[in-house]
């Protein structure tokens, strides 16, 4: 597979948008491994190489573990990952999949348990925007 266009350099503004979300995401409540276990969830659900490559290395910049890594894409048959954990990756394959039925009303209560509205609105930001770079990195064939 060979690389086709560059969207950042075709479409800077449209790029510096997609940044605008990261720095939100950034400098928001979210606790940045659970921003990093989103996009790796998400990229894995993809398959989006370039984007999971990313977010592995930052995941563990924060200290995440291999083996939690190796098991994100089977989450719901181990007990590495807490109640908040397993229920903010429940959000981003919902989301993620949303052809198939989107957010479940019975993982958006689990939500609002442990979550504000506010933090909630921050979760589903974050899985929409590494959704967006998914189909970017995806569509123009970036390499890692």
């Amino acid at each position: 597979m060979k690389s086709r266009l560059n969207i950042q350099k075709l479409e800077p503004k449209a790029y510096e948008a997609m940044y605008g979300l990261e720095n939100f995401l950034a400098n928001s409540e979210l606790d940045k491994l659970y921003l990093e276990l989103i996009k790796i969830r998400a990229s894995q659900i993809n398959g989006c190489a370039f984007c999971i490559n990313m977010h592995t290395k930052d995941a563990m910049k924060l200290g995440e573990t291999n083996q939690r890594i190796f098991l994100l894409n089977a989450w719901r048959e181990t007990t590495l990952f807490t109640e908040e954990e397993r229920v903010i990756l429940a959000m981003t394959e919902e989301i993620t999949n949303i052809s198939q039925h989107g957010l479940s009303e019975e993982t958006y209560q689990k939500a609002l348990a442990l979550f504000s509205e506010n933090y909630i609105a921050i979760i589903i930001i974050a899985i929409t925007t590494i959704n967006a770079w998914n189909r970017i990195a995806i569509s123009s064939h970036m390499m890692v």
